[in-house]
């Protein structure tokens, strides 16, 4: 699948096989990510792919209501950015680590897997964040579903571009 196919079908699922991304997969998907830009080559993106006891502490911090959402993939896997505490470094880390994320969905989609980036409130509060082994020093970008899809989805409605880019003098 080329660069541009991936863009234009990669879509957010919420409906996945029982199968678990196998690891040599997901090592790969990773390899790919870290080639996501960012200035000064700080390499600031963290992925932690949730084993069953993690799971088991980000459900019972979720609550009852929001815990039934983290059953939806197979494979779970939270996206962080690493923050020096310096405010325009931390800026564009955040924005790299998120390239690195989309890069990983990307990835995935050419693979078959089908992918879905949420950014759940279990993972703002500090019981949601212990559970997953984040600390302080890191901003939470996401987590992302993956596994294989049990849907298809057909591409939503897009403005076109004149819509949203600016040719400035």
């Amino acid at each position: 699948m080329d660069v541009e196919e991936a863009i234009r079908t990669r879509r957010t699922h919420k409906a996945y096989g029982v199968d678990p991304v196998e690891r040599s997969t997901l090592e790969e998907l990773f390899a790919l990510a870290r080639w996501a830009p960012n200035h000064n080559l700080t390499n600031p993106w963290r992925f932690r792919v949730i084993g069953p006891e993690a799971l088991i502490e980000l459900k019972n911090a979720a609550g009852r209501e929001a815990a039934g959402k983290l059953d939806r993939a197979p494979t779970l896997v939270v996206a962080s950015a690493v923050q020096g505490g310096d405010p325009v470094q931390d800026e564009e880390d955040a924005w790299a680590a998120a390239c690195a994320v989309y890069i990983l969905l990307l990835a995935a989609h050419a693979r078959g897997l089908a992918g879905y980036w949420r950014t759940p409130e279990v993972l703002r509060g500090e019981a949601g964040r212990a559970a997953v082994g984040i600390p302080a020093g890191e901003r939470v970008l996401g987590l992302v579903h993956l596994g294989s899809p049990r849907q298809d989805r057909p591409a939503p409605e897009r403005a076109p571009a004149e819509e949203f880019v600016t040719y400035l003098p």
